[in-house]
């Protein structure tokens, strides 16, 4: 983690402030954040990356390229033909997503999340709930702020519960997961929240009976962090010195601009993969091979379990899958809505690289307890599920 960048979460290349950062725009925000002065940093220069250099632009081309060739080759024009339909059905939920990520990102500081998750107290779960929400990043990215506001002050309780809850309850997502699923992904939502509660009140109960490592627990002393910072006071602060001027407006845009663009760069490379995957299961993966070994039964969930421990995906490239489990057990007349839900909770709480840098960051009990706590509430949901719908 010491080369992770301590505003997005993902790989730094670019050291200045004692940190690594992956842009320059994640060093501005850095330095808008602490207050430091520009030309203090002067190692700050970030190198032209050229375009082959950047993820998003090697994806996007590898995608052009396929859905191209799909077109005009026969034998590919079902994955042509499946590949538009995921694109007709999410367009607009990912641009709005995008745009909502890009809005949170400019105006919801850090500092309003490092407040709050640093108390020892059952509120405390809620507020990294609903921080968590707020969040727009992908699940490593989210991995790597969680374990920065760990070593800030937050509890292991907190970190945990917001790590549950934001990939899969985070705004820009949750709106990706209605465009796939309608009025069901409420259900994926409220799942999630529940589960992120729930695991977060039970580490809290391990904290206080020592049982997990919490660098920042004196079992039942309450020790917040920025004591000398209001959250209320802070809004009301900015509301009365901001001038909504042609210029300050501009700044805004731009600002929210800025941050979709940073958040497209993270995360739509990922979702592309996932599309890729996704449209070539439902071209040519018949739909009685998911009736048979995903579909609404005990033995199902297992093997999505399995599946999605397996697959190393970012939350945004699974979605598309989880529908794909859906879509084809629906059309094969035993939906496994259930199935989809196991998919997307588990990919998150059994993923190795997440249990790995809990590991190391805040200790082998806290990443052990993890998936001993999470994994039988999602299959007891997921059986729910798949039985009531």
């Amino acid at each position: 983690m010491n080369k992770i960048d301590p505003i997005c979460g993902m790989k730094g290349t670019i050291p200045a402030h004692g940190h690594y950062f992956c842009s320059q725009g994640c060093i501005e925000k850095y330095e808008k954040e602490h207050n430091i002065p520009h030309e203090t940093c002067t190692s700050c220069s970030v190198p032209a990356k050229k375009w082959y250099q950047e993820r998003l632009y090697v994806v996007v081309l590898v995608v052009i390229i396929l859905v191209t060739l799909s077109f005009f080759i026969p034998l590919l024009q079902p994955f042509f033909n499946a590949f538009i339909d995921y694109l007709e059905l999410i367009w607009w939920a990912i641009l709005l997503g995008f745009l909502i990520g890009g809005f949170i990102d400019y105006f919801v500081p850090r500092k309003y999340i490092e407040k709050y998750l640093s108390r020892h107290r059952k509120r405390t779960i809620i507020y990294s709930i609903i921080f968590g929400f707020l969040m727009s990043a992908c699940s490593h990215g989210i991995l790597a702020i969680a374990i920065e506001l760990y070593k800030k002050g937050a509890n292991t309780s907190s970190v945990i519960a917001f790590l549950l809850a934001s990939p899969w309850a985070n705004l820009p997502i949750t709106i990706l997961l209605f465009g796939f699923f309608g009025t069901k992904a409420a259900l994926i939502v409220v799942s999630a929240l529940i589960i992120a509660t729930i695991t977060g009140l039970i580490y809290q109960r391990l904290e206080q009976r020592g049982m997990v490592e919490c660098a920042q627990c004196f079992l039942g002393e309450d020790t917040p962090v920025l004591t000398d910072f209001s959250i209320i006071k802070d809004i009301k602060k900015r509301w009365n010195v901001y001038k909504f001027t042609a210029k300050n407006n501009m700044a805004a845009v731009k600002g929210i601009a800025r941050g979709s663009w940073s958040l497209s760069k993270m995360v739509l490379w990922w979702l592309l993969i996932g599309m890729l995957m996704a449209a070539f299961a439902r071209a040519y993966i018949p739909h009685h091979l998911f009736e048979q070994y995903m579909g609404p039964t005990l033995l199902g969930l297992l093997v999505t379990l399995l599946f999605a421990t397996i697959i190393e995906v970012c939350s945004e490239g699974s979605s598309p899958l989880a529908f794909e489990i859906y879509d084809k057990t629906l059309k094969a007349g035993t939906p496994a809505f259930g199935n989809s839900f196991t998919f997307l909770m588990a990919g998150v709480a059994t993923d190795y690289t997440e249990i790995g840098l809990i590991w190391s960051n805040i200790g082998k009990k806290a990443a052990l307890w993890l998936p001993i706590i999470t994994v039988p509430q999602i299959l007891i949901l997921g059986f729910l599920f798949n039985a009531l719908l």
